[in-house]
């Protein structure tokens, strides 16, 4: 069994390599909220862990001090990436107050004749208190659809949490205090958790990854401007529900939208104005429509809607709150005194029908309701026939 010396390098080694590892990710990527803490953490704890290592050799009373300093710094640091990272709000009000009044009974305790084992034995309870304010943050109801990752990670540090606990209690309870006295048992389980500890910052790294992942599939997915599908993710996912429809012998219709007049909006208030009115009316369908139907910019003031499991009747009663609500939008940019309207194109798309032709269709329609004096709902006309 390694003395708790050459533990106390091994994981001072590894977690400065670690923090290495995220300065290099960090380079290369756009960093996530609270890495650069996270960071900053591991570099503190792998400091401090040398610390421990290096203090029985050197001798130097100082070190008696420090030593503590480090492990609540980092602990401190660790809760306070979590934090940052998941958004959560105030949380200075709680972490700094209670390292500040953590290291001041460290920092007093030697002074006032604790063992170097009496304070570690606070420094674990400190390490128990982390874990679990970690569990709390990764395992918080109001983090929405968290992670497998995420709750593996709240898990574990609520585990490991607890069963510092335990193990303190019972080295208290006992009166065994020296770290370098505990049985095969409860030395084991120590380094054991320790490890979980290290393996979460692991965790915590994928988490920033899974998140940057995330961002890049959503830029590479959505308009910038209105937060609603770009092109080709429309044209892709409208197809899939084009097969799905087709598959359950279910009716999808696919409609064209226009917003009137948007050229003379752009040339009479300014594109401030025009971003405003493409970004509002966005907002205005959201509230419309139902979470399986599909909407996507397809371009300038242009617009596709799918709606799996509609059929006309049910398409044109969409497409009439959709023209009734796109009236009732104000412009504040230009002072409320514009009233925009939409054109719109409708077809159900036929059984042996491809996307494109079914978007052609609805593209006429969409030209007919311009013609015909815009503000208005137009049909696509039948499926053409090859001769």
């Amino acid at each position: 069994m390694i003395d708790i010396q050459t533990f106390m390098l091994a994981l001072g080694i590894g977690n400065i390599s670690f923090a290495l590892l995220m300065v290099a990710y960090i380079r290369d990527t756009e960093p996530s909220p609270g890495l650069r803490i996270w960071t900053w953490a591991r570099l503190i704890a792998g400091a401090t862990q040398l610390m421990a290592f290096a203090r029985p050799q050197l001798g130097v009373p100082v070190l008696v001090l420090l030593e503590p300093v480090g492990w609540i710094a980092g602990l401190a640091l660790e809760v306070a990436a979590y934090c940052t990272f998941f958004g959560f709000r105030n949380w200075q009000r709680i972490v700094y107050p209670l390292a500040g009044l953590a290291l001041l009974v460290a920092c007093t305790a030697p002074l006032a004749g604790a063992s170097y084992s009496e304070l570690m034995l606070l420094i674990s309870f400190l390490f128990a208190l982390c874990a679990i304010s970690t569990a709390y943050v990764l395992l918080h109801p109001a983090l929405k659809n968290p992670s497998l990752l995420q709750r593996i990670i709240g898990v574990n540090d609520a585990v490991f949490g607890l069963a510092i606990v335990v193990w303190a209690a019972g080295a208290v309870e006992r009166g065994q205090l020296d770290l370098f006295e505990l049985g095969a048992t409860q030395f084991t389980a120590y380094i054991s958790g320790y490890a979980l500890m290290i393996v979460n910052g692991f965790g915590f790294l994928l988490m920033c990854k899974q998140r940057n992942d995330a961002a890049m599939k959503r830029l590479a997915s959505t308009d910038d401007l209105t937060g609603l599908l770009n092109r080709r993710e429309f044209l892709a996912r409208a197809d899939a529900a084009r097969m799905l429809a087709l598959r359950q012998r279910q009716p999808i219709a696919l409609l064209m939208l226009d917003i009137d007049h948007f050229k003379q909006l752009n040339d009479r208030f300014g594109h401030a104005t025009g971003d405003e009115a493409l970004l509002l009316f966005a907002r205005t369908t959201d509230g419309i429509l139902r979470e399986h139907d599909i909407l996507g910019r397809m371009g300038g003031e242009e617009f596709a809607l799918a709606l799996p499991g509609t059929d006309l009747a049910g398409a044109m009663q969409a497409a009439e709150r959709l023209r009734q609500a796109t009236m009732e939008i104000r412009l504040l940019t230009c002072g409320n005194h514009y009233t925009m309207t939409v054109s719109i194109g409708l077809v159900v798309i036929e059984s042996n029908e491809d996307l494109p032709a079914a978007l052609a269709r609805a593209d006429r329609g969409l030209y007919a309701a311009k013609r015909n004096g815009r503000n208005r709902i137009e049909e696509g006309g039948a499926v053409r026939r090859a001769a």
